[in-house]
């Protein structure tokens, strides 16, 4: 049956009449309180520094911990509280601090306004203070549940960190003298200081970590043994093999790998370099192998077997007497990219010219030009158009060189346990880091994409999870569209002791008593927004959006200058035997400065604009008894008009007009 005109003029609201095409005034229908279309509500999204990060770093939280926005609870203090919230991803604060190359400052908003936030030096700061108060980590409750992990460098000891935390017994074997991988063997001490990596790789084997060092799994111990004593194995074997330049005469024996140069430098056995060196790449490795090339310096090599070469390949020592004759060495380093667009840091790049070392960009290598005794005396090279992969004709000619150093990729050893890896020497592994058909097994790190020291740890978190689901025989869920190790109000609550009051649904009868509502409508799974079992105005987006700067007021935010940590800059004058540090970490109030820097993005870092500039005072702070990180407002919404002001006014889009859509 139709409804009647009269019933239909009962339910019908008409938001506008016939003929309304502009707003009267402004203050007649914008400031007033009889009608809201839409509320702000407080929406948690990732801001893009840490959505740039590969560890998933809450580099947000601890900078907001480090400005003294987020306080501790108790008596710890804001650099112990600071280091747990950065090392529940990445337990290597001071080394990342040090060698990473940051893609979370690339992704920085501020970046949009002036300058990012030195994002490194404050990771840096956290770090070297847990190490100098001596912060350690805790293992969960034994599980009895016991995990093999192959490879003892940075994703290994993330991985084994991660596993004890959890409570599961983890054994590290590693093939080589000590733990640390490519942060030991592969950067240079004056780039990442061996006291600083061993406190930090002390602080995980302390957790209970079994370490078995010089113990080659496939040689030393079969998989088959592996598998008979452990209920799960990672493969973080890294890529320690770099791969030689695919063109004709590559075979020559000077011409070596980048990988296989830093081993030798790092183990301690290469003193010297004889001759020009020409390095191949344009990567860090590349930039580590120049700079390390123009520290040794050169000699005159009288002995064949004293040439680097030799010394790397066969394993010997230079001897310590003969490099006080050394003098500056002539270092090339060429690039398939232009000099302004090689993937280097550019701040390492700018180094590298500082001392001395000849960067050539648009160059491709064609063939090892050799001498009559076998050896490479140069190599030739064509030039090549801007976007880096067109050669130009009738461009070649030859870059004279007596060591050529390849820093052009690296790849997997599998010796002993051929049947894992693929065609191009890694390992195949799912979005869970499993190794596919083979159950029990995962697989992190370079050996499965060669990248980061970041990359490699972020994987590790990732295989954990999925590890201690394997052992508890949990089914995998879906990882999340933006996965990060997200911050969560609930936890906040729970620490602070603001935890929601238990929820408690109403029974039919309770309803239909107190609200006479039909009876089919359970309203106790509604609730009001005086009920207190849920921050009511707050949404959890994190786990699927990425704030970007076109969603912040910019307007909000002043430039205000880094605060740079100091830079040892090393001239062509005085770069051999310079193995100082370079980066020296910031003081506490420089710290604290430069984290206050941080836009906050996503987050609420109270402001007040929105309480300010509300026309109808319907947004309050949240009373000081109640009140923690992301639950520092709220809004009355009996008061809003919907006028959106608050969501234009906040500097970090936090504030969503999306209430009553």
């Amino acid at each position: 049956m139709a409804t009647s005109s009269d019933d239909m003029k009962k339910f019908t609201f008409r938001k506008f009449e016939d003929g309304d095409s502009q707003w009267d005034s402004w203050t007649d229908n914008i400031f007033q309180a009889s009608w809201s279309h839409k509320c702000p509500t407080y929406v948690h999204r990732t801001p893009p520094c840490q959505g740039s990060c590969p560890s998933g770093h809450d580099v947000r939280g601890w900078l907001d911990i480090v400005r003294g926005l987020e306080k501790p609870t108790g008596d710890m203090s804001m650099q112990e509280y600071a280091f747990r919230r950065a090392t529940d991803s990445n337990p290597f604060p001071s080394v990342m601090g040090r060698v990473c190359p940051a893609p979370c400052e690339d992704g920085c908003n501020r970046n949009m306004v002036e300058d990012h936030v030195g994002i490194n030096s404050v990771e840096q700061y956290i770090g070297d203070s847990a190490l100098a108060n001596s912060f350690g980590f805790e293992a969960g409750a034994d599980t009895g549940k016991k995990v093999a992990i192959i490879g003892g460098g940075p994703g290994g000891m993330a991985a084994a960190y991660q596993l004890r935390r959890m409570g599961h017994g983890v054994t590290i074997f590693e093939a080589l003298d000590e733990l640390g991988g490519m942060m030991r063997y592969g950067i240079p001490g004056y780039r990442m200081p061996r006291d600083v990596m061993d406190g930090e790789i002390k602080r995980i084997v302390d957790m209970g970590v079994e370490v078995k060092t010089k113990t080659k799994v496939g040689v030393d111990v079969s998989m088959e043994q592996l598998e008979k004593d452990y209920d799960a194995i990672v493969f973080a074997i890294g890529a320690q093999a770099g791969r030689a330049l695919p063109i004709p005469g590559a075979d020559a024996v000077n011409c070596i790998t980048g990988v296989a140069f830093l081993a030798a430098f790092n183990e301690g056995r290469m003193k010297y370099v004889s001759g020009k060196v020409l390095v191949i790449g344009g990567g860090d490795t590349s930039i580590d192998v120049a700079s390390v090339a123009r520290r040794l310096g050169h000699i005159t090599v009288e002995n064949e077997k004293d040439r680097p070469e030799h010394v790397i390949i066969n394993q010997t020592a230079h001897d310590v007497a003969e490099t006080a004759a050394r003098e500056g060495a002539d270092v090339t380093l060429m690039s398939r990219s232009p000099v302004e667009k090689m993937p280097a840091a550019e701040h390492e790049i700018e180094d590298a010219k500082r001392e001395g070392i000849e960067i050539l960009g648009q160059l491709t290598p064609v063939e090892v030009v050799k001498g009559k005794d076998g050896r490479a005396t140069g190599l030739k090279v064509q030039k090549l158009e801007e976007d880096g992969s067109t050669p130009i004709e009738g461009s070649e000619f030859v870059i004279e060189a007596e060591l050529i150093v390849a820093a052009i990729g690296q790849t997997g050893d599998w010796e002993g346990m051929e049947g894992f890896a693929n065609e191009r020497s890694l390992v195949d592994a799912d979005k869970h880091f499993q190794v596919p058909g083979k159950p029990g097994y995962f697989a992190i790190g370079d050996v499965v994409r060669p990248h980061l020291l970041t990359t490699a740890i972020g994987h590790a978190s990732i295989a954990a999870e999925s590890i201690d689901h394997y052992l508890k025989n949990e089914e995998l869920k879906n990882r999340p569209k933006v996965d990060v190790h997200h911050w969560n109000l609930l936890s906040k609550l729970r620490e602070t002791e603001h935890m929601p009051s238990e929820f408690h649904s109403l029974s039919k009868e309770e309803v239909i008593a107190s609200e006479g509502f039909a009876k089919e409508i359970d309203l106790g799974l509604r609730g009001t927004s005086e009920s207190d079992f849920a921050v009511h105005n707050y949404e959890d987006r994190s786990q699927s959006e990425i704030i970007s700067a076109d969603e912040l007021f910019l307007g909000h935010f002043k430039v205000t200058p880094r605060n740079k940590r100091s830079h040892v800059e090393v001239t062509a004058d005085d770069v051999i035997g310079n193995f100082q540090e370079r980066l020296l970490p910031l003081t506490e109030e420089e710290a604290v400065a430069e984290a206050d820097r941080c836009m906050s993005c996503g987050m609420c870092f109270e402001c007040d604009n929105c309480v300010v500039f509300c026309p109808q005072e319907a947004v309050k702070r949240t009373p000081a008894k109640d009140r923690t990180t992301g639950r520092y407002v709220y809004t009355d919404y009996s008061r809003c008009i919907g006028c959106h002001i608050c969501a234009d006014v906040c500097p970090t889009g936090y504030i969503d007009m999306g209430m009553g859509e």
